[in-house]
């Protein structure tokens, strides 16, 4: 039995853990190992926190996947659409879906599906008829999800700077961007 319900502020180890695993395996051979290598768990909680997540003032949503014994298994974040990806400018025209992350041992189970559906339904319910998503160009399975859900690329591409160490240059990875409807 899956339990969608708001992230708390005790929730930012759980979230971040499941966060950083969804990276680590989804990520891997997309993005540069020692950038997976170097995730921390509790850096990513403390940055939740920080940023206050869990404040039901946020313009952001967090809602938790919970399994029936009581882990934290995925969440989503979503709210209104970020301007060039920037939290500081926001579009209210569009909602957005910012994040869906499940732990790897409960992907395919439909733990992805009952999230996103969460999430539509939140901005549905905040006045929203259409959102949209950024997907990393190379990760094939959150792709072919968007699209099973019913999202389709609107061709609008970014790039996503991923910082490497010693001060060597990012590594720019192609973000594309899905555009879906709430209303029918």
């Amino acid at each position: 039995m899956l339990t969608i319900r708001p992230e708390e502020p005790d929730d930012a180890e759980a979230v971040a853990r499941v966060h950083v695993h969804g990276w680590q395996i989804g990520y891997a051979g997309i993005m540069p190992d020692e950038v997976l290598r170097r995730l921390n768990v509790a850096a990513w909680a403390q940055r939740r926190r920080d940023v206050g997540t869990a404040d039901p003032e946020h313009p952001f949503t967090t809602l938790l996947a919970e399994a029936a014994d009581g882990r934290v298994v995925g969440f989503t974040s979503f709210g209104p659409y970020r301007v060039e990806q920037d939290r500081a400018d926001l579009d209210p025209t569009w909602g957005e879906v910012l994040a869906l992350f499940v732990e790897p041992d409960h992907w395919g189970d439909g733990t992805a599906r009952t999230l996103l559906a969460a999430a539509r339904t939140g901005l549905a319910t905040r006045g929203w008829s259409a959102y949209r998503a950024w997907v990393l160009a190379g990760n094939r399975r959150a792709r072919r999800f968007c699209e099973r859900a019913g999202l389709s690329p609107d061709g609008e591409r970014s790039t996503y700077p991923v910082p490497l160490s010693g001060g060597r240059p990012p590594v720019d990875l192609v973000e594309l961007r899905y555009t879906g409807r709430l209303d029918g």
